[in-house]
């Protein structure tokens, strides 16, 4: 069981004593780390740095400059691997603050597959994908979700981050059967696996990590590991951050949901 690091639960997540690991925003961590993150890595608490701004899935190639800050991310935290994801942030020079879907055609498969193998030259570590929550789908796609990412995955011999969240989101957003997805890609390849909550607005899910997990992508995270040896599951937070014992409560249900210990074990 896992957590993403935020500076605004550091002290929460220093002290939890069935932690296995944390991620951390890659672009937040320079020469110095936090006070906390130091404490976890003493304590023997693997922290996985997690890319938001490659633009993996971009037409152009990723800059050296930002691949060369993940590396040397990982390299400070002694990580075993690093994740980002399968997006686009920006093109021709403009940024575009958030993490947009890519096209499921086979150029897009060739420009993702260029810019992974890219990034995975300058690591001496694995790198996870993670397919994105999307609240539209390009129109004239050659692939279904499954075969894109499966091909990319094939491809590159990346590892997979699995964000049950985001399985949730974009079948409720396309009216299809979430688990219909794990039967369509390599489950073997999952590093390890978000968990979150979102909200609904006007019919549409949004994928927002504000907010208590769901029933539902519990009962995902459920469905998952009786298909597969339970993943490394982690939480996925990223504001409105409730009270402490709130916050274990959630941890403990998706332990529940997979068959793990809860973390105040």
């Amino acid at each position: 069981m896992g957590i993403g690091w935020r500076p605004e639960i550091a002290g929460y997540v220093e002290h939890l004593p069935g932690l296995r690991f944390v991620e951390v925003v890659a672009e937040s961590v320079h020469d110095v780390l936090p006070p906390g993150l130091e404490t976890l890595l003493s304590r023997g608490v693997t922290v996985v740095p997690h890319g938001i701004r490659l633009s993996l899935g971009g037409a152009e190639p990723v800059d050296p400059a930002r691949v060369e800050h993940l590396a040397a991310a990982a390299a400070l935290l002694g990580a075993p691997l690093v994740s980002e994801h399968i997006a686009f942030v920006r093109a021709g020079g403009v940024e575009a603050g958030h993490l947009l879907p890519v096209p499921r055609t086979r150029e897009s498969v060739d420009a993702v597959v260029a810019n992974v193998k890219r990034t995975q030259a300058a690591l001496d570590i694995p790198l996870a994908l993670e397919p994105i929550a999307a609240l539209f789908d390009w129109p004239d796609d050659d692939l279904d979700e499954g075969a894109f990412l499966t091909e990319i995955l094939n491809r590159t011999d990346a590892l997979l981050l699995l964000d049950v969240a985001n399985v949730y989101a974009n079948a409720l957003n396309r009216g299809t059967d979430p688990l219909a997805l794990f039967s369509r890609i390599p489950l073997e390849r999952i590093a390890y696996c978000h968990v979150a909550g979102g909200s609904l607005h006007d019919g549409v899910y949004h994928d927002t990590h504000t907010a208590a997990v769901p029933q539902e992508v519990l009962d995902l995270v459920a469905s998952l590991c009786s298909l597969h040896r339970p993943p490394a599951l982690m939480l996925e937070r990223d504001g409105d951050y409730p009270p402490a014992a709130e916050l274990t409560a959630e941890l403990d249900a998706i332990a529940a949901a997979s068959g793990y210990p809860a973390v105040t074990r």
